[in-house]
């Protein structure tokens, strides 16, 4: 394992860029990967991410800057791969978490209808999303118009709204939840913890184990990244 870059700057702050924001380390810009420079939507987005630099220590913590990540893949990719991210957050609704319903135990499916059923029934009327959902893990066919909606929906959104949608759908294996985020219908951790309905049932049954908990406590911070994100956009 290689080692966690050293800090190599004094002081991080956000700085104007036009009609847009950057972030400067020791009065540079901060750059991409891609070399590009930062570029961000608004002062507090770009004080957000000045924040995640400031707080590092001697080492830099890279995998854990949820907000610089976002950001650089804003800026570097998704502008060249919108048509695809749009695609993939429409795959998602074909197969999206909160239609897939437990056949037993009675316990689980009422947490999940408890859950779940009210994202399903708020994506028709806000979005024109409805979604069927299924028994079991099996998928069944959802209404093109449905898949069209949100494929449009994907693609109405700005490079860095569309990032924060492909990163939800990721996290939380749900189109609708990540939509319910984007929109401000309820909040990213809560949108995690519908999520994780099937696994905490299951914790209750048998425990949970540390390696378990770990990777749960690191979904807990991305997903806190991920509404910041949403809110400072």
């Amino acid at each position: 394992m290689s080692a966690a870059p050293k800090r190599f700057y004094r002081d991080a702050a956000p700085a104007p860029l036009g009609e847009n924001w950057q972030v400067e380390l020791n009065g540079r810009a901060l750059r991409t990967p891609a070399r590009a420079v930062l570029e961000l939507p608004s002062r507090r987005l770009a004080e957000a991410v000045a924040q995640e630099w400031r707080e590092q220590g001697e080492a830099l913590e890279i995998p854990r800057m949820h907000l610089t990540r976002l950001a650089n893949v804003a800026v570097d990719r998704t502008p060249l791969s919108r048509r695809e991210m749009a695609d993939e957050l429409t795959k998602y609704c074909e197969t999206d978490l909160l239609c897939h319903l437990a056949e037993a135990p009675v316990e689980l499916r009422a947490r999940q209808e408890a859950a779940w059923r009210t994202i399903r029934d708020w994506a028709g009327p806000a979005l024109g999303i409805m979604l069927m959902p299924v028994q079991g893990i099996m998928a069944a066919p959802q209404p093109a118009a449905s898949l069209d909606a949100a494929r449009d929906h994907a693609m109405s959104r700005d490079d860095y709204k569309l990032t924060g949608l492909a990163f939800g759908c990721a996290l939380f294996g749900s189109a609708l939840l990540a939509l319910a985020v984007e929109q401000g219908e309820i909040a990213a951790t809560d949108a995690l913890a519908r999520s994780q309905v099937d696994e905490t049932f299951q914790a209750e049954q048998w425990g949970r184990d540390s390696e378990a908990e770990a990777a749960l406590q690191a979904r807990r911070e991305q997903a806190e990244a991920l509404g910041n994100w949403f809110s400072a956009l």
